[in-house]
C-alpha cells in the first residue's frame, strides 16, 4: 500500500512540473511587452529596458524557464507581483482560506446531496421521483455557474433582501457563492450515483438478498451502495477539482477576494508571476483530489491492495 501511495505522489509531482512548464510557456508567448504595459505609453525606451532587466525579461526563454522552475519547485519561491511589488506567496496564503471555504463547502454539498438524490432516484426507477430528480439535474447541469449566481443575487439579495450580494463581511456572504458553486456538482453527482445504483440493482447478489427477506433499506446500505461507490468516487474526485477550478467565476461575481479573483486580476494586468502561481495552486489542488480518489480506490478495491502488498500484479 505504501508503494501505491509513493507512486501516486510521484505522479502528482510530474503533473505539477508539467503544469508549471505549460503555464510559463503560455505566458511567455502572449503578445505584448509586460514592461511597456506596466509603465504606460509615456515611458521612455531606456526606462522600459531597465524595467525589463528588473523583471528578468531580458533573458532568453530557456534562461527564464530554468530560473522559474528552479525557484518554484526547489526553492518554493513564486516570485514577486509585478503590479503590487509584493511576494505572491503571501497574497496566496491570505486568499487561500476564502477559496477553500467556498470550494470545500460546495464539495460537501455535492457529495452528500448529490449522492442521496442519486440513490433515491435509482431506487425509484421509472417512477415520478426518478423523473423529478433527473429533470432538476438536467436543468442545473445546463445552467452556467455565473448565470445561476446572478439569478440567486436577483432573488435573495435584490428581491427578498435576506442575503448580501457581495463581499466577505460576515458568514452570510458565503451562502450564495457556496450554493452557486454546488448546484452543478450536485446534479452531476446525482446522475452518476443513479447510474451506478441502476447497474448494481439488477445484480445477482441483490436478488439473493431480497429472496432472503432482507429489508430494502438494508439491501441498499450494505449491498448496493458499497458496490456502486467506485464510479461515484470518480465523479466526486473530478467534481472537487472542478469546483476549485471554477472559483474565478464565482469569486468575480460575488467580489470575493480569493485565489480565483487574484488569478483574474493577474490576467487582466499581465501580472504573470501571479498567473503562474495561481495555476500551480489549482494544479496542486486537482492533483490532491486525484490522489485522494486513488487512495479511496485502493481502500475499496482489494485487487489494488493485493498488487502492492505482494509486490506483484494480480491477474
Amino acid at each position: 500500500m505504501i508503494k501505491y501511495v509513493i507512486k501516486r505522489i510521484l505522479s502528482m509531482i510530474v503533473i505539477l512540473w508539467c503544469a508549471g512548464l505549460v503555464i510559463f510557456t503560455i505566458t511567455y508567448l502572449v503578445p505584448g511587452d509586460p514592461a511597456s504595459l506596466l509603465l504606460g505609453k509615456e515611458a521612455s525606451a531606456e526606462t522600459i529596458a531597465q524595467k525589463r532587466i528588473v523583471m528578468g525579461l531580458d533573458k532568453s526563454y530557456l534562461q527564464q524557464l530554468g530560473t522559474y522552475m528552479f525557484n518554484t519547485f526547489l526553492r518554493l519561491d513564486f516570485g514577486t507581483s509585478w503590479v503590487f511589488s509584493s511576494p505572491v506567496i503571501d497574497e496566496l496564503l491570505i486568499r487561500l482560506p476564502r477559496t477553500l471555504i467556498v470550494g470545500l463547502s460546495a464539495m460537501v454539498l455535492n457529495v452528500v446531496i448529490g449522492t442521496l438524490l442519486g440513490i433515491f432516484a435509482g431506487t425509484h426507477e421509472g417512477k415520478w421521483q426518478d423523473s423529478a430528480v433527473m429533470i432538476i439535474a438536467m436543468v442545473f447541469i445546463s445552467a452556467p455557474d455565473f448565470f445561476v449566481a446572478l439569478l440567486l443575487i436577483l432573488l435573495f439579495s435584490l428581491k427578498l433582501q435576506i442575503l448580501p450580494a457581495y463581499g466577505i463581511d460576515s458568514w452570510k456572504c458565503y451562502i450564495l457563492p457556496i450554493i452557486s458553486s454546488s448546484l452543478g456538482g450536485i446534479a452531476i453527482n446525482a446522475r452518476q450515483a443513479r447510474s451506478s445504483m441502476l447497474e448494481v440493482i439488477r445484480a445477482d447478489f441483490v436478488t439473493t438478498a431480497r429472496s432472503k427477506g432482507q429489508r430494502e433499506g438494508v439491501i441498499v446500505r450494505k449491498h448496493m451502495l458499497p458496490n456502486a461507490m467506485m464510479p461515484i468516487i470518480t465523479g466526486v474526485g473530478g467534481g472537487l477539482a472542478t469546483v476549485i477550478a471554477g472559483s474565478p467565476v464565482i469569486e468575480s461575481v460575488f467580489s470575493i477576494p480569493g485565489i480565483g479573483a487574484y488569478l483574474l486580476s493577474g490576467v487582466n494586468q499581465h501580472d504573470y508571476p501571479v498567473v503562474r502561481a495561481c495555476v500551480i495552486f489549482f494544479a496542486l489542488f486537482a492533483s490532491i483530489a486525484i490522489l485522494l480518489m486513488d487512495l479511496c480506490y485502493a481502500f475499496l478495491d482489494p485487487r489494488i491492495k493485493a498488487q502492492y502488498s505482494k509486490g506483484k500484479k494480480v491477474g
